[in-house]
């Protein structure tokens, strides 16, 4: 009887490990964090960090599959990657533009990040371009 018990804790623990990343107190933060699990190959701590949507989930599912295609060489150039933030754009005290490359490709990348109810941080591609807008 313990053993079923036990298997089932596992099994809660492993599906709420999504819950186990800290909540971002502020917008570079969940910025930074949104761009290092990608880089990183973690597209569920990318989820973490992003606002839930359509249009959201979306976005990330092409950036999982861009990353994928990448041959070995490839990924680990950018999970070695550093983050260069060039601008940081607070355009009220809810929403702020993070404008930013990585070390390896050096593209410009553009990330909005909303303040939520609870006052964590969460990264909105929504309606930005994937080259910097």
């Amino acid at each position: 009887m313990k053993k079923p018990l036990l298997i089932a804790l596992i099994l809660l623990a492993a599906c709420g490990k999504k819950q186990g990343y800290p909540k971002a107190d502020n917008a570079l933060d969940a910025g930074r964090e949104y761009i290092n699990a990608c880089l990183n190959g973690d597209f569920a701590k990318a989820a973490f960090y992003m606002l839930p949507g359509k249009e959201n989930e979306e976005q990330l599912k092409e950036t999982e599959q861009d990353y994928r295609q990448k041959d070995k060489e490839g990924r680990q150039q950018y999970r070695t990657a550093s983050i260069h933030i060039s601008e940081v754009i607070e355009n009220s005290a809810d929403t702020t533009i993070i404008h930013y490359s990585n070390s390896f490709d050096n593209k410009p990348e553009t990330l909005r990040v909303i303040r939520q109810k609870d006052q964590s941080w969460l990264v909105d591609t929504k309606g930005l371009a994937k080259t910097g807008q």
